[in-house]
C-alpha cells in the first residue's frame, strides 16, 4: 500500500510530500493549489491526503480509499 500525502508549508509555499519522502511531490504558491495537487494526487492512489496548517498541525484529514480507521461491521 502507498504511503499517505501531506499537504504543509515550506518556504515561500506550500508542498504536497510523500510520507517518509525526503523530496515533495509538487510545489504550489498558495494551500489551495497543493490541496487540489494532493486531493487528484491521493484519489487516484486511493490513500489518505493530510492537510496541514502554518504551524504545523494537522487541520484536516481525507481518505479517499482504504481507511485504517473504517470499523468492521
Amino acid at each position: 500500500m502507498s504511503s499517505n500525502l501531506h499537504v504543509v508549508p515550506h518556504q515561500d509555499g506550500w508542498d504536497v510530500i510523500r510520507e517518509g519522502a525526503r523530496y515533495a511531490e509538487s510545489h504550489h504558491a498558495t494551500q489551495e493549489e497543493a490541496i487540489t495537487a494532493g486531493t487528484a494526487q491521493a484519489q487516484r492512489e486511493k490513500i489518505e491526503l493530510l492537510i496541514h496548517g502554518r504551524d504545523g498541525q494537522i487541520r484536516v484529514r481525507n481518505s479517499y480509499g482504504y481507511d485504517p480507521r473504517a470499523i468492521a461491521g
